[in-house]
């Protein structure tokens, strides 16, 4: 009973509506992770420096780390973005031919990797290190969101993969 019950579950969760909506879902917690605060930090208890994606991205340029900038920003936002892209493209049902499949997974799993998790991690790693001694860090909603939007995406991908595994048995 257990085995169909789990076996009806997975049926649904590998449903190409049901990866549309959840990529819908990824995408909303995707940009929410950008725009919203990941971290709080408070300077001798009086500074509060709120810092989201898109501000610490703006900081960046402000502060001419243009380098920096680029690589945060095509990591974690251009990147990610077109992985989502990808995917919308997959889960079309008018994208039949197993050769378009083949080349827009290809380009999902070969720049999908790079993208968000680790260098979000390494960044938040840095400024802990970097701050735990003058100041106190409170992590807020938009890293939860990120992290959520990353966790999501790599689910739907891994569906997708199996899904245009299974048009190639067909």
């Amino acid at each position: 009973m257990l085995q169909n019950y789990a076996y009806r579950v997975n049926a649904v969760l590998s449903s190409v509506t049901t990866l549309r909506w959840l990529l819908m879902v990824a995408t909303l917690f995707f940009l929410l992770g950008l725009f919203l605060p990941m971290i709080i930090i408070s300077k001798f208890m009086v500074i509060n420096n709120s810092i989201s994606i898109i501000s610490g991205l703006a900081e960046l340029i402000n502060e001419g780390q243009i380098l920096i900038f680029m690589i945060v920003g095509i990591f974690s936002v251009i990147l990610p973005i077109f992985k989502i892209g990808f995917l919308f493209l997959l889960l079309q049902s008018t994208i039949t031919t197993t050769k378009q499949y083949k080349k827009l997974l290809y380009l999902m799993h070969e720049y999908g990797r790079w993208t968000m998790l680790d260098v979000m991690v390494v960044a938040m790693l840095i400024v802990t290190v970097k701050l735990g001694v003058i100041a106190s860090i409170q992590v807020h909603a938009g890293l939860y969101f990120f992290g959520l939007a990353v966790l999501l995406l790599m689910f739907i991908t891994s569906k997708v993969s199996k899904l245009t595994t299974e048009r190639k048995r067909m």
